[in-house]
């Protein structure tokens, strides 16, 4: 059997586009021989890797995430589970604040969910990706607490606060490396990434607010970085799913993410399907 790669990139709330590339493994019968990831991607491949499938993960999330219902204004927000998203999200109110949430309790969730510690544990090897901020270098996890190394993976600075590892203060690892394909084991036959970054269907013309200019310009950055990176580190099947109009923060989107990652699935299927059998390699390009 083939030795297969995949790497799933970071980008908040659009990482629900990951699951529809893991029913693909699910629906084939195959498994990575090793994983990457980098913020919600980190997430996203802890969970697959400690043994969940893509049925389960969606699961986790249907109940995780609340949608809006077709109701008045004050009976949405009268709805005892609306917040429970929101629940895992633990203010930062110290005098001094390093980030808007603090994350503990997302990551309490997230080992309720996975029911495993360390690297060790999981039944497909994952390397974590994070950044050093004040060294402005990479930080590879693949051994020790898993936990800890997620959660200071997808510490977006400002929103998430840094987590402190050894001395370092680390921070999202999308600063760096947002889709870590060249991290892969170098024996892998086949190599895939999925990169989250998305897109809008009509650019604006307006003038962005500090909001919009503080996370658009980090995915600006982060483009750069991939597309050096693929440049320098080719792979056998990269995605790019369309994922418009999709913000970092969109959590309350994940069914509209998710099925805008399913333009890709089919496609992807059937290269991976392609590349399994031995047969030669069509265009690595997927996008949908």
């Amino acid at each position: 059997m083939k030795k297969i790669g995949l790497s799933l990139g970071g980008g908040g709330a659009k990482g629900f586009a990951h699951i529809p590339i893991l029913e693909v493994f699910d629906e084939l019968g195959v498994k990575p021989a090793c994983m990457t990831g980098t913020s919600i991607g980190s997430i996203m491949g802890a969970l697959y890797a400690s043994g969940h499938s893509a049925a389960e993960i969606a699961d986790m999330i249907d109940h995780l995430i609340v949608k809006p219902q077709k109701s008045s204004f004050k009976d949405f927000f009268r709805n005892k589970d609306l917040f429970k998203f929101l629940q895992l999200m633990d203010p930062e109110f110290s005098l001094k604040p390093k980030g808007m949430i603090k994350g503990d309790k997302l990551l309490t969730f997230l080992y309720e969910q996975m029911e495993v510690d360390t690297f060790n544990d999981l039944a497909i090897p994952l390397k974590v990706v994070a950044t050093d901020f004040w060294r402005k270098e990479q930080v590879v996890f693949d051994s020790g607490e898993l936990l800890p190394a997620v959660r200071a993976s997808m510490a977006i600075p400002w929103v998430f606060t840094p987590v402190i590892i050894d001395n370092r203060i680390l921070v999202d690892g999308g600063l760096v490396n947002n889709v870590p394909h060249d991290l892969l084991d170098n024996e892998c036959d086949i190599r895939i990434a999925v990169d989250i970054a998305g897109a809008h269907s009509t650019p604006p013309t307006k003038a962005p607010s500090p909001f919009d200019a503080m996370f658009h310009t980090y995915e600006v950055m982060q483009d750069s970085i991939a597309n050096a990176k693929l440049e320098a580190h080719p792979v056998d099947i990269y995605m790019r799913p369309p994922l418009l109009d999709i913000d970092v923060l969109d959590f309350h989107k994940a069914e509209q993410i998710y099925e805008q990652g399913l333009a890709v699935k089919d496609e992807f299927k059937q290269r991976l399907e392609h590349l399994l059998e031995g047969k030669k390699p069509l265009l690595s390009w997927i996008k949908g």
